[in-house]
């Protein structure tokens, strides 16, 4: 029966860890996968999950199933926290929120949403933008293309073009865009530019799906909503999918969301009657525990300051690691100029290094980054600094002694 099925290939992202997992060096440094790491290397808990699990503890009384699109305090946290409670949206009943496990969850929702509802449009996602984009869309029977995003001269945002392309995109078709914290690049769109496209987005027509997984990491909580509040204001239609994997660090709990902002309360009844239906017959209903958490967290005054406290403590460290990096590369004797690392935001840096120059890293130095040579900023600490400054300094100098 399944004799004809033959070994995919490995994850881009997983494969790399799964290949960290077996490297022998004692020196070895992962700078792959996506998730916050503190200075000890590890991935913590956080004190206001823990204290929240306690009162879960204390006071859950059933583990019966859920609705299919969630409970109610959660997806009306969802909303105040991405659109603001005084949000006219939300006075206008015009969104519709279904949980979802995790942002990956929330995009396939939405991709078999848009596949029964407009069924001829494409997706359009940024060049380059996270690994699994473009399976997530394709598996759901939906055609994939690029706009312009990353200029590899300048290591910042190719505005032109992407300007270019989105005057090109046709009515209905859907485009994607990183509402902050832009993944792999850590390049992000400014305010001003945010006007631009919505004023493009609204004479085009096409629908826009904000990919929102990193709410917090890079300005502030409401910092980051400056894209989805600005299209809130100006535009009838819109989606959001968010992850409280990161700021949460809820990352096995495997907790999203989709938003559908409608044009009207009625609107908003229909479409979620849609994406409940999308769920029955994907996964059924979302997992409990993760949405308990958050929901607990943020409905306690006391909790929700310490969740806010300990996620300006990993914003933070996030960035302090981005100027010890830079300065530490200049300690040792790189003259190339990687002060651009200083100005992108989020976890991710897209540092410049060739794929050839990532290979020598893994194979020499056991320095594993994604072959892009995207790295995550939170894998680096006190005790690896020297040893990833010193390993990209001697890599950059063999590839100059060669040209």
């Amino acid at each position: 029966m399944f004799k004809h099925v033959k070994k995919a290939p490995a994850d881009p992202i997983f494969g790399l860890n799964e290949a960290f997992k077996n490297e022998t060096s004692p020196n070895k440094i992962n700078l792959v996968v996506g998730v916050y790491k503190n200075e000890d290397g590890d991935t913590p808990i956080l004190e206001c999950v823990k204290k929240a699990e306690k009162i879960l503890l204390e006071k859950e009384k059933t583990k019966s199933y859920l609705s299919i699109q969630g409970t109610e305090e959660y997806t009306n946290t969802v909303k105040e926290l991405i659109l603001g409670k005084g949000s006219s949206v939300l006075a206008a009943n015009r969104a519709a929120t279904v949980q979802s496990p995790g942002g990956t969850g929330a995009l396939r929702i939405a991709a078999d949403f848009i596949h029964k509802f407009l069924p001829k449009s494409k997706i359009w996602l940024s060049d380059p933008t996270w690994e699994n984009h473009r399976q997530v869309f394709n598996s759901a029977g939906i055609e994939t293309a690029f706009y312009p995003y990353y200029n590899a001269k300048t290591k910042w945002l190719y505005f032109d073009g992407l300007i270019e392309t989105l005057l090109k995109i046709p009515s209905r078709d859907v485009v994607l865009f990183h509402a902050c914290c832009h993944n792999p690049t850590g390049v992000d769109i400014s305010k001003d530019q945010w006007e631009v496209i919505a004023k493009i987005a609204f004479e085009r027509g096409f629908l826009v799906l904000f990919d929102f997984a990193y709410q917090g990491f890079g300005n502030g909580l409401d910092e980051e909503t400056v894209a989805i509040r600005l299209f809130a204001d100006k535009i009838k239609n819109f989606m959001i999918s968010n992850s409280f994997s990161k700021n949460f660090g809820l990352y096995n709990e495997r907790v999203g969301a989709l938003t559908v902002v409608t044009e009207n309360s009625d609107e908003a009844e229909k479409v979620l009657s849609q994406l409940k239906i999308c769920i029955r017959v994907n996964y059924s209903n979302p997992p409990g525990h993760g949405s308990s958490i958050v929901t607990t967290i943020i409905s306690n005054t006391e909790l929700k300051k310490l969740w806010m406290d300990e996620l300006k403590e990993m914003r933070d460290r996030i960035h302090d690691y981005r100027q010890k990096l830079v300065n530490t590369l200049k300690e040792k004797g790189v003259k190339q100029n990687f002060d651009f690392i200083m100005k992108q935001r989020g976890m991710f840096s897209y540092t410049g290094l060739t794929p050839e120059q990532v290979n020598k890293l893994r194979e020499k130095y056991a320095l594993y980054m994604v072959s892009t040579g995207r790295i995550n900023l939170a894998g680096i600490n006190a005790k690896n600094i020297d040893k990833i400054a010193q390993a990209i300094s001697e890599v950059i100098k063999i590839r100059v002694s060669v040209l």
